[in-house]
């Protein structure tokens, strides 16, 4: 499928500081070897929350950090034009500028707006100029039940509408059959469709059963060329964790060791506090390293969050906590 940019989408495209991830060939051999060690993952998540302790300008540093890794998100039957066009302003100008203006970090901006298809062309015009790129849930999203056919076909025009990144959802029974070979294949045509966009495949982990299933489903989403994978749509019951977390973001050292390729990684749904956004950053850069705390690597899918962090921002600068309606999303 022929997918075209605008030029204003063009230059909102990730700039990437590494080969882009080009896929391989199936290795189901390599697929069959995985396995996750439910118990040792499980006590090594419990421990990341009390393990690091940051404090007063090393908080509000990590904490600036994760808004620039925000894919400030709206995914509601009820969107509407001016909705969209309120949180593109306020992924402008995520902080108030006043806050931002004692931090020393103004021009801080969220790594990007993701939004449904027909809110794309919205999205994109009400960011015009400000480098902020506009991502666009697809492949019906969220069950992914929808004709084949129809499904990638809305890759195709979320991109033609300017989207610059498309996340995409499996079909959670190739994974659960164990049908290895028809996910590839659909990743593979997926990635195709989706042509310069950078393409996120979500895993509706909640929905896979287990790690190893997790695991497996990983590195099949790679091995097809995706360009990050995603925990959740958010709307499982069960979102974004930090064993499933830590499962997936060992795929990707496990990929990158073998073909040298680099691979973001996205949790979605269930992110809300700062708190917990710092217990990411940090499982991100001891797993991972550096590299992997930037956009183009990294991102959280959230919306409530922003509000939560801009709060602890305003404590650090003023010493109060206020009401979270002096941080509005829009």
């Amino acid at each position: 499928m022929q997918t075209n940019l605008t030029p204003g989408a063009v230059a909102q495209l990730p700039q990437l500081a590494h080969p882009r991830n080009p896929g391989m060939a199936l290795d189901l051999d390599w697929v069959a070897a995985v396995q996750a060690n439910t118990p040792a993952i499980t006590r090594r998540a419990a421990s990341l929350p009390a393990r690091r302790s940051l404090k007063k300008e090393h908080q509000a540093a990590w904490l600036c950090k994760a808004i620039s890794l925000i894919d400030l998100t709206t995914l509601a039957g009820d969107d509407t034009p001016g909705r969209v066009r309120r949180l593109c302003a306020k992924a402008r100008q995520p902080v108030r500028p006043d806050i931002l203006h004692a931090l020393g970090m103004e021009g801080l901006t969220t790594g990007a707006i993701c939004v449904y298809h027909e809110m794309v062309e919205t999205a994109v015009r009400a960011l015009e100029g400000s480098g902020i790129p506009v991502a666009a849930v697809s492949t019906g999203f969220p069950a992914g039940l929808s004709p084949y056919r129809l499904r990638i076909a809305e890759i195709g025009e979320s991109v033609a509408a300017g989207a610059s990144e498309i996340d995409i959802v499996i079909s959670r029974r190739h994974v659960l059959t164990g049908d290895w070979a028809a996910l590839y294949d659909e990743i593979r045509e997926m990635r195709q469709a989706a042509g310069p966009a950078h393409m996120k495949a979500i895993l509706a982990t909640g929905e896979l059963g287990t790690l190893r299933n997790v695991a497996r489903a990983s590195l099949v989403c790679m091995m097809g060329g995706a360009d990050f994978i995603k925990t959740s749509t958010g709307k499982e019951a069960v979102n974004a964790t930090l064993p499933v977390s830590l499962t997936m973001i060992r795929a990707i050292r496990d990929y990158e060791e073998r073909t040298g390729f680099r691979i973001g990684y996205k949790p979605a749904g269930g992110i809300s506090k700062a708190k917990d956004a710092l217990v990411y950053l940090t499982m991100m850069k001891e797993e991972l390293g550096h590299p992997w705390l930037q956009p183009d690597l990294f991102r959280f899918g959230a919306s409530s969050l922003l509000g939560d962090i801009e709060r602890q921002l305003e404590h650090h600068v003023t010493g109060c906590y206020s009401a979270a309606n002096r941080h509005p999303m829009g």
